[in-house]
């Protein structure tokens, strides 16, 4: 089955080439073999195709000699061959053919000067499938297994998380040489994975992982670098803000699914503490994801307050969003947006929760989490 995707490469190829990134099996190769079926292909991933471009790269230059310009070009796994963008810097300039480069891991790409086509090829993420693109959107498969396309559809999809997880710490972690020590850093992505949403706190992690707290930090470089999470951090309201904001970040993964693997949790339980947090995990894709392909300017983070006021998602200039998957909503659970909404009148408050229907509350939507969701996508939020 194929699910059709928000994310637009059009406007991008239009005026010049695109890296397409994203961790594996978020659908890349399947998405650009609906829409560009007609371009010229390269798979690196097929033994032949390598051996004949990393022995004599000068042959991408004969073999696309034709093409007219503008033509689109795909080359799949381009980080298996780096040295081969300099052959596609020169295609660009002599013929002005668009090429899309597709990777998932681009730690190469951005390591050792690799040639990144100075501008000429604009970065763009495909994440896990988001609200639009299900076919039948389910929010409680969702927190236990996320939202990989081919985990999702998959009938065995807990093996399926097992062997992700597997082959990403063999091939994106071990071949690449980023760690020392493949044992370590996996008690520290456990750690990590039970911890996700909270505030970072190096030295403890250090401590359940048995790890020294230096490396700690350099894990979650790694975890960034290879696009498997990102470590959002707290925002900060304007100067004449009456409360002081914590200055910790949180992590969190790119995909609830991943999370519950790596915990080892086959399943959770609508209205439990692990459901919420699951809930929160996915809608930090959700809203990451959003701001991606809307190519919304700043990032996503949120806010808390020493005196613990907290706020869990804040996209700067536009909404402060809470969480509350489980149970009703009472006025306690506004008290954080509530606050924010004091020091920063300009935010949109959002709580996200797991009621039936919407209603609002003192000035706050109080949306269910798929209302949310629609609202969001369809801009009417």
């Amino acid at each position: 089955m194929y699910l059709e995707r928000q994310l637009s490469l059009e406007r991008d190829l239009a005026h010049r080439s695109v890296f397409l990134v994203g961790p594996r099996q978020t659908g890349k190769t399947t998405l650009l073999r609906r829409r560009y079926s007609h371009a010229r292909w390269y798979n690196l991933l097929r033994g032949d195709e390598f051996l004949r471009l990393s022995a004599e790269p000068w042959r991408l230059h004969e073999e696309l000699a034709g093409l007219k310009p503008g033509s689109v070009v795909v080359i799949d796994e381009i980080q298996r061959l780096p040295s081969l963008l300099n052959e596609v810097h020169g295609l660009i300039e002599e013929q002005d053919l668009r090429f899309v480069l597709t990777g998932s891991s681009p730690v190469k790409l951005t390591r050792g000067g690799v040639n990144l086509l100075g501008g000429r090829a604009r970065m763009r993420y495909l994440s896990p499938l988001v609200f639009p693109e299900f076919d039948a959107w389910d929010l409680d498969r969702i927190a236990s297994i996320g939202s990989l396309p081919a985990i999702f559809l998959a009938e065995d999809p807990w093996e399926d998380l097992r062997s992700y997880v597997g082959t990403y710490l063999q091939l994106e972690i071990r071949a690449e040489g980023l760690v020392r020590g493949i044992e370590s850093f996996s008690r520290f992505l456990r750690v990590a994975a039970i911890g996700a949403g909270d505030q970072t706190v190096f030295e403890q992690i250090a401590s359940d992982a048995q790890v020294p707290a230096r490396t700690i930090r350099e894990y979650y470089g790694v975890l960034e670098e290879t696009l498997l999470g990102r470590m959002v951090q707290p925002y900060h309201p304007s100067r004449t803000a009456s409360r002081k904001a914590v200055s910790r970040g949180k992590f969190f993964f790119f995909d609830v699914g991943v999370v519950q693997a790596l915990i080892g949790r086959r399943s959770v339980t609508p209205g439990t503490g692990e459901f919420g947090r699951a809930v929160e995990q996915y809608i930090f894709t959700e809203l990451e994801t959003w701001m991606r392909y809307n190519r919304v300017e700043g990032e996503l983070m949120y806010w808390r307050t020493v005196d613990a006021r907290e706020v869990d998602f804040v996209v700067p200039e536009r909404y402060a969003v809470g969480i509350k998957a489980g149970g009703s909503v009472g006025r306690g659970d506004l008290k954080g947006l509530q606050a924010l909404r004091e020091d920063e009148p300009g935010l949109k408050p959002v709580l996200v929760c797991g009621e039936a229907r919407p209603r609002i509350v003192e000035g706050i939507d109080v949306l269910p989490v798929g209302v949310f969701l629609d609202r969001l996508w369809a801009g009417t939020l």
